[in-house]
């Protein structure tokens, strides 16, 4: 389900519920591939996710932004499946960029995008920051979910 452009709340189709809100006023988010406002309900339960990055299961990274992008999304999912959540569940993204530019916003949000294609996808704040935890680490994603009690 779509968020909607204006303040009525809209539920997900996930389980947790969660409501989308893009208020007028605000410019539309969606090819972004995120939502300005989610409402989480009454009596849920909060899951917190480290910020995971671009390493596979040995550690290792390689040195291209898209396929630390990838691999942190894919990171992303195990983390939120060990605590009985999907993407769906997802309210807020954290996601911190090495060198951020123009095309690393494009290939974030088109990955995004490909994980909420219905336009539900959770707020998201991107920061550009000049060095994350390992050498040649380029992404990390943080993520907060919710899911029923």
């Amino acid at each position: 389900m779509r968020p909607d452009s204006a303040t009525t709340l809209r539920p997900a189709t996930g389980a947790s519920k969660l409501r989308f809100i893009n208020p007028p006023g605000l410019y539309d988010p969606r090819a972004n591939g995120y939502t300005h406002v989610v409402v989480a309900p009454a009596q849920s339960r909060t899951v917190f996710v480290a910020g995971q990055g671009g390493e596979n299961a040995a550690g290792q990274l390689v040195p291209d932004f898209g396929e630390q992008l990838r691999q942190a999304f894919t990171n992303l999912r195990m983390a939120l499946a060990g605590a009985g959540a999907s993407v769906h569940d997802v309210a807020k993204l954290t996601v911190l960029v090495v060198d951020h530019t123009e095309q690393r916003l494009a290939l974030f949000s088109q990955a995004a995008r490909s994980l909420w294609p219905d336009g539900a996808a959770p707020a998201c704040t991107l920061i550009p920051v000049p060095r994350l935890a390992l050498d040649g680490m380029l992404i990390e994603i943080e993520a907060t979910a919710v899911v029923p009690a």
